[in-house]
């Protein structure tokens, strides 16, 4: 198991102010090209959900979710329980991409302000505390956003809509650091953290119950677009 902590500053991403940061997702629904992908490929809307609607869409929600997991069904009626609980906590944001043309939901994500009392946040917490110090474990987890679920549609991968919908729920936050856990492999998705900014701050964790081997990690806000070149020094 290895461990690294390291808050950046956010300054080298080109944001100045929280609302410099937000205007670019600011309001109900926001489009968003298909990037990274083949010409031809349908742009997406991006919408936020309140918790009532995430609740009343929360079977098609769950679809996408074994669709992108290849989840096996018995795990389905679990999961369901675990989204409805975390539709009540704190400060709960859920978005959704969906076809332009067709309406259809293609993705969503979703997240709230992690505290105390939280199973993942209590075994995380413990964890850095342990192998890094109850002071690491504050700076980046006393004030925090956890994303929880971030899924996309097999068929509709690797067009950007992943990358759109954490910049979405991530951005505006009051929270200076987000957090999120995935397979320890090397994937699409934890390259795609990483040019986001995160980084490791554990690795080769499994979570009680014998999960296989996670890494936690971390960023802190505002999270850098991929899509947008850094901004060069002469412009600082």
């Amino acid at each position: 198991m290895s461990i690294r902590l390291s808050l950046r500053s956010t300054l080298h991403r080109g944001y100045d102010s929280p609302s410099e940061r937000s205007g670019k997702y600011a309001g109900r629904v926001a489009a968003v090209s298909a990037r990274r992908t083949t010409p031809g490929a349908r742009a997406s809307a991006l919408s936020e959900l309140g918790r009532e609607e995430f609740l009343g869409g929360l079977e098609g929600l769950l679809a996408i979710y074994a669709s992108a997991m290849d989840a096996d069904a018995a795990s389905l009626p679990s999961r369901r329980e675990l989204m409805r609980r975390h539709a009540g906590y704190p400060s709960f944001r859920a978005w959704t991409a969906s076809d332009q043309l067709t309406g259809e939901i293609v993705g969503f994500a979703y997240g709230f302000h992690g505290q105390s009392g939280q199973w993942w946040y209590d075994v995380v917490w413990a964890e850095v505390a342990r192998y890094a110090g109850v002071r690491d474990a504050a700076a980046w987890l006393a004030d925090c956003i956890e994303i929880a679920e971030v899924h996309v549609r097999p068929q509709d991968q690797r067009l950007g809509i992943g990358t759109s919908l954490i910049l979405a729920l991530t951005a505006a936050r009051a929270e200076p650091t987000v957090v999120l856990s995935t397979p320890d492999r090397d994937s699409t998705a934890r390259r795609l953290y990483r040019r986001m900014g995160f980084s490791d701050l554990v690795t080769g964790f499994s979570f009680p119950g014998g999960s296989p081997p996670y890494a936690v990690m971390g960023a802190g806000l505002p999270l850098r677009d991929p899509a947008v070149p850094l901004a060069s020094p002469s412009n600082w």
